[in-house]
Order: C-alpha cells, then structure tokens, then sequence
C-alpha cells in the first residue's frame, strides 16, 4: 500500500520541485529526472508500484512540465514525443528494477537458507546429541516456515495429518496438495524425520493462518529434517524417547 501511495507521490512531488525551472530546464532533461524517480519507486515497490510510477510521471509531466500549463493536454509535438518516451521507458525501467530488487531478494534468502543447513550440519557432525540438533531444527522450522509452533514426537507416528512431503507438496491421507501452493493449511502439519528407510519421529508444525511458506523454504525444512533424522540415527537408544 505504501509502495502504491509512493507512485502517484513521489513523481508528483518531483515534477511540482521542477516546475520553477521549467523556463530553463529542457522537456527531455525533466523527464530523465522524473524516470530516476520511477527507478527509485519501483527499487523500494514491486512491478505494479513501478508502472503506476511511470504513469504517474508521464501525467505530472504533462499538467506541469509542457504548454499549456496546468491541462492535460500538450502542444507541442516534440513535447508528445517526450511524454510518450517518458511513458515507455519509465515502463520498461520500473520492471528491470522490480526484477533486479527481487533477484537481491532471492539472493539474501538462498544464502539464508544455506546458512541455516550449513548451522545444523555442523552441529550433527560435531557429534552434539541428538536432542541438541532436534531442538536446533525445531527453533529454525519455526522461524523458516513462519510457524506459531513446533514440536517433536519420538517414535511411532500416531494418526493421519496432513504431511509435508519430500518434494515440499502437502498431502491429506491420499490427497496431494498443490506442490507450488505458498500457504499451509490451516492444521497441524506433520514432517518427518528419518534416516536408512527408518522413522525416528516428527516433528509437527502448527502453521500460521495466512502465512507465506514458499516452496523453497518447504525444501529447506525436509533437509533440515532429514539432519535430525541423522543424527537420531546414531544417537544412543536413551536419547530417542518421549517428545520435546
């Protein structure tokens, strides 16, 4: 919402700084200025706050910055020209910098996501004990998955809930959720952890109404999973007993 607000704003406040100097500053230099402020919306936005950017700039271009002032309406044709470039480049500039801001966004995420796998292997391979490395992979599925809790059940798996798979899809009973599907349901949502074909328990999620759980974060909880089913492999049987 803010990001939206910004795109009519922050190019009306740009073009309404220019007018003074509308007299000496060029149609072609006022327009370059307001596309940097198309740029700097659509960085801090998404696409949709980025082309309202750019609309917005080519409007306030035309009721400020061309005669007849204070109308929509321009005319001198050099000055359509410049409105209309104005128009398509703060498009096509708008989506490159939305694009560029999600890539950095992607980025931060994968090297998070690594962070986290790379945390809990360390742990299992310094032969911490297996419930050390269960509660580290509850606290970070919490944190991961935007959870409102966790827990862990040793042993037998009790019941049919819902299931986070292997391929990060959710399962009822026999029924496959939609793999790319970025919200959990509303239920507790079991995730196993084993090792060699053999269960050691799971650990039971309790989703946040709403929450957005992408699929690659799904991803990275089976992985983490798989650590403490690990680690629960070669623990001593004293140490796999019980929940946490």
């Amino acid at each position: 919402m803010l990001a939206l607000a910004a795109a009519v704003v922050v190019p009306l406040a740009v073009a309404a700084a220019l007018t003074p100097f509308r007299g000496s500053l060029s149609a072609a230099n006022a327009a370059l200025v307001l596309v940097v402020a198309v740029v700097a919306v659509a960085a801090i936005g998404n696409r949709l706050a980025g082309a309202l950017a750019a609309l917005s700039a080519a409007a306030w271009f035309d009721l400020f910055l061309t005669e007849p002032y204070g109308r929509f309406t321009i005319a001198a044709s050099a000055d359509i020209t410049t409105a209309a470039l104005l128009l398509v480049v703060g498009l096509a500039v708008s989506q490159l910098a939305a694009r560029a801001r999600r890539l950095y966004l992607v980025t931060i995420t994968d090297a998070d996501h690594l962070a986290q796998i790379q945390r809990t292997t360390a742990l299992v391979q310094s032969g911490a004990q297996s419930r050390a490395v269960v509660d580290q992979v509850r606290t970070q599925l919490v944190d991961l998955l935007h959870l409102q809790g966790c827990r862990f059940e040793y042993g037998t798996l009790l019941g049919h809930p819902a299931r986070l798979e292997r391929d990060g899809s959710i399962t009822h009973g026999r029924v496959h959720g939609n793999l790319n599907g970025d919200e959990f349901p509303d239920e507790e949502i079991e995730l196993r952890a084993s090792a060699g074909g053999r269960f050691y328990g799971r650990f039971m999620l309790q989703p946040t109404r709403g929450a957005v759980v992408p699929l690659q974060a799904r991803l990275v909880a089976v992985t983490l999973a798989d650590q403490a089913g690990a680690a629960l492999d070669a623990a001593r049987p004293d140490e796999t007993s019980g929940s946490v």
